[in-house]
């Protein structure tokens, strides 16, 4: 598929999407939420994908939303009745990628080459890994630009640095450095640019070394989705059906490889769907 903001290629089981207006700084715009998202689709669609790299190209991660397009700058349509029904066309173009981000198979893990404010910094939030050059920079800068978190920034960020931090950050809209971002817990390594993507596909060859990619798609909607659980009941019910696939699958030849002290040959694929009862793409309705 051809792209015009972003630029793909897939080697060695690693999906790498790099971001692709670097004389924009690599500024959102909705015909890169477009690309996005139809990347993502292709990477999770291809059971030869096992893990998913996303940086920029040039000295930018992402700038933030392209305010010099015409009409409203974030894509929406003003002329919606906000209190209707009509609401649900008229949704933020970072959160229907984040959305999606949110439901993949196949981990996420994004090397920040550079700066990265805005929705550059909460189309983040969902990935697995996010580790970051010393020139990397970050802010939510949301307040000082009159308008409010997006990209369901006020779901993920507490989950991922606390209440606290969350709160700080959204509230005073600055733009802060990497050392920060690792202090915080919002990135977990600071690596040479350099090495920076190196290193990403190194945790992605990680993820992919002697494990399921049924296993590893299935923990991975866990683990983001109990989040959000009431009682830890719920995990116990997605778990027991989870476990009851995964141990007639590919557990059979995961304990076997064991027991002959051999790396596993694991064929479960992920393409041939959940388990049952276990809906990959179960979303609540927007209201």
């Amino acid at each position: 598929m051809t792209y015009t903001t972003i630029e793909t290629s897939q080697a060695d089981g690693i999906f790498t999407i790099l971001l692709n207006r670097p004389e924009k700084m690599n500024a959102f715009t909705v015909e890169m939420g477009n690309d996005l998202i139809a990347a993502l689709d292709t990477a999770d669609n291809d059971d030869d994908v096992r893990s998913v790299i996303i940086s920029g190209n040039g000295r930018a991660f992402c700038a933030g939303m392209d305010l010099s397009t015409s009409g409203n700058v974030f894509g929406l349509d003003e002329t919606v009745d906000a209190t209707g029904p009509e609401m649900e066309r008229n949704r933020d173009e970072g959160g229907k990628v984040v959305l999606r981000m949110f439901r993949m198979k196949k981990p996420l893990i994004g090397a920040i080459n550079g700066a990265s404010v805005g929705v550059g910094s909460t189309m983040q939030l969902p990935l697995d890994v996010r580790i970051a050059s010393p020139f990397a920079k970050f802010g939510f800068v949301f307040s000082q630009r009159g308008i409010t978190l997006e990209s369901c920034a006020s779901w993920f960020l507490p989950r991922l640095v606390g209440v606290s931090k969350a709160l700080e950050w959204s509230f005073k809209g600055n733009v802060f450095k990497a050392d920060e971002a690792l202090a915080a817990g919002l990135i977990s390594e600071i690596v040479e640019p350099d090495q920076l993507m190196d290193r990403a596909r190194e945790i992605a060859k990680d993820f992919a070394n002697n494990t399921s990619a049924m296993s590893v798609a299935i923990n991975r909607q866990l683990i983001w989705r109990m989040m959000g659980a009431g009682h830890p009941m719920e995990a116990h019910a997605a778990e027991s059906r989870t476990m009851y696939h995964t141990s007639t699958r590919d557990g059979k030849e995961g304990v076997q490889s064991f027991l002959d002290k051999r790396p596993p040959e694991f064929a479960d694929s992920v393409g041939r769907g959940a388990p049952v009862g276990f809906n990959w793409d179960d979303e609540p309705p927007f209201a």
